[in-house]
């Protein structure tokens, strides 16, 4: 292989390299994302804590601990120099027959415990407790300052150490306080830790929630007005971002219902305008006589008429109807009931909580629409209503001839006609599922056109509660 062939190797080698750490970068990321809370609430003191434990235990190892690290040695080492004074004491002049004086001095001077028990083995070495460094450090200083086989048990007694040391005519042991040969203030550390990482937690909750507040407001009078519904005594409150979001916010709204304001009142004069002259038309027609052209005009004005009465309902929408808490089982009866009437036969059934929060007139019509568009073409049509925490979901089923799969989003658009659609009869603008839907986005959903079990068409209407 020449050097270039080698150069090119090690540069796909380095690419496929940071590929694969890409990769796996993203998988962690898809998994932190999966483990991590949702809320800005929870995601804000994840934030707050974890740097605070980090801190916090990084300064009680790399300080703290190595600080009690060094002391215990010197208070271990401190304790073992005193045990080889005594063995030397002992071993080097005479004492009396039971080391009376030997283990008085070391009782008062040293507040060491002596004892002699005769030549043995040494007991089994007992449980070693998990990174003791009480244990580590006696142990360490034992082997280098006395050089003689020893037994030794940090556990055994809480508020002290045994240590037996093998002589030459016997095994010296001596109990030693735990104080003595270890300093540890954990208990006292970790009690000022806990006590004060509390408290400026509590506050930073406290303060926390105060400036979360402003933005769940500002979230609820959106989500509020996306489903036209008032947002009343809604302020700018909190930070200084939030407040610039809320008055953004506030500003839309108006020029929002400014808009639709403007719009209606020029629908208005518009209405008044044409309904002006297509009255002039009908008395004209009135008093010129009878025939079959004067008839056939007369029917042409009343399809005009028909045709502008639902244009100004399209573009108007409703808008302006307040939203109130309707019986939603009640309402779907009275359409049940306005079907028979008509000729129709339908069933009803609704499951859940039935009071939903709507704007009456607006949804009635909406689901009026879609009943009336599965009554002209179907002999039997069925209305379920299902009502979640989150969603008000009712579906319009019948057994008509549908509508192809390819022009079900083409229905709803504005003033479409098919020739073979569902919504198409005589007199009819095509603007029944367009109003429907305006409606029902309105609220902050959508209708979606799916098979019905029945064979015909479903219309399935969802909006949030």
């Amino acid at each position: 292989m020449t050097s270039v062939d080698i150069g090119v190797a090690t540069i796909r080698s380095i690419r496929n390299g940071l590929g694969y750490a890409a990769d796996g970068w993203r998988r962690v990321a898809r998994w932190l994302n999966s483990v991590l809370p949702k809320g800005l609430y929870a995601r804000a003191l994840i934030i707050m804590i974890v740097p605070m434990v980090v801190l916090q235990s990084v300064v009680a190892y790399v300080f703290l601990e190595r600080h009690w690290n060094l002391v215990t040695r010197k208070l271990s080492s401190d304790v073992v120099a005193d045990i080889a004074a005594l063995i030397d004491v002992y071993q080097s002049y005479p004492q009396d027959t039971d080391a009376a004086t030997l283990k008085k001095v070391a009782l008062q001077r040293l507040n060491l415990t002596v004892d002699f028990l005769p030549l043995s083995e040494m007991p089994p070495p007992g449980p070693k407790p998990f990174f003791s460094l009480l244990d580590q450090s006696l142990s360490e200083e034992l082997r280098s300052q006395i050089t003689r086989p020893f037994w030794l048990d940090t556990v055994g007694r809480s508020s002290w150490v045994e240590i037996r040391i093998q002589l030459d005519n016997g095994i010296m042991r001596v109990l030693a306080r735990r104080n003595a040969a270890y300093a540890s203030n954990s208990g006292i550390f970790l009690f000022w830790m806990l006590g004060t990482s509390s408290v400026l937690l509590l506050l930073a909750i406290i303060f926390l929630r105060n400036q979360i507040k402003p933005i769940l407001r500002l979230a609820d009078a959106a989500e509020s007005f996306g489903k036209g519904r008032d947002v009343p005594n809604f302020a700018p409150r909190g930070a200084r971002e939030v407040r610039r979001a809320a008055a953004a916010f506030i500003e839309m709204k108006n020029r929002i219902e400014r808009t639709i304001a403007q719009r209606t009142a020029m629908l208005a004069g518009v209405s008044h305008d044409l309904r002006t002259v297509l009255t002039r038309f009908k008395l004209e027609l009135a008093l010129a006589g009878k025939g079959p052209e004067i008839e056939a005009m007369k029917s042409d004005v009343d399809e005009m008429a028909r045709m502008l009465e639902a244009y100004l309902s399209f573009a108007r929408g409703d808008l302006d109807e307040q939203s109130a808490p309707v019986d939603m089982a009640e309402f779907l009866e009275q359409l049940r009931a306005d079907l028979e009437r008509e000729g129709h036969g339908a069933t009803v059934a609704f499951h859940g909580p039935p009071v939903v929060t709507v704007r009456p007139a607006a949804f009635k019509r909406c689901l009026g629409n879609l009943v009336s568009n599965a009554a002209r073409f179907a002999r039997s049509i069925s209305i379920t209503g299902h009502r979640d925490h989150r969603y008000l979901t009712i579906t319009v089923d019948d057994d008509g001839p549908g509508i192809p799969a390819d022009m079900r989003e083409e229905v709803f658009k504005p003033f479409l006609r098919l020739d073979d659609a569902r919504n198409q009869d005589e007199g009819n603008s095509g603007l029944g599922l367009s109003i429907a839907r305006d409606i029902a986005r309105s609220h902050g959903g959508d209708i979606t056109l799916v098979d019905s079990p029945m064979g015909g068409l479903r219309a399935i209407v969802r909006v949030p509660v």
